[in-house]
């Protein structure tokens, strides 16, 4: 009788505690900044998933989240600093040369994004990467 009672307790210190994945606690509609309210830890894992609070709190909903259902890596990403048709600026450095234009983005994106913008004077499209400031920058200081 003793060996079952030993192998049990064991059993419970040597096998590792049951993972947890990141759910949401309500609908969430895309573009919403999740807060601790809007997420909760469940047992289990799905591959894929987020399963720490903190990797998910601050950040912004990329598509709509249902209650109950795993918070996938994809499904968030860092708010947006720059809106569709938002009227933004666009620098291009290459060396010494800085050259500063009005673009219209054609996309949303938050910092470190990539978004296409549209210059207002010429009204050739381009891609640049989003700054921390809101601002847009493209030429070759991107491949660096």
């Amino acid at each position: 009788m003793r060996a079952p009672a030993l192998i049990l307790a064991l059993a419970a210190v040597v096998s590792p505690a049951m993972a947890e994945t990141l759910i949401a606690t309500r609908a969430i509609r895309s573009t919403t900044i999740l807060t601790a309210a809007d997420i909760a830890l469940a047992p289990g894992t799905v591959p894929g998933a987020l399963s720490d609070p903190a990797q998910a709190i601050g950040q912004e909903a990329r598509i709509n989240l249902y209650p109950g259902r795993p918070v996938m890596v994809p499904d968030l990403g860092p708010p947006a600093l720059v809106e569709r048709n938002q009227i933004v600026t666009v620098t291009y450095a290459a060396g010494g040369l800085a050259i500063r234009a009005e673009a219209r983005a054609l996309d949303r994106a938050g910092a470190g994004d990539r978004v296409r913008v549209m210059n207002l004077d010429s009204r050739s499209t381009v891609t640049g990467t989003v700054t921390a400031e809101g601002r847009v920058t493209v030429g070759p200081a991107l491949h660096r």
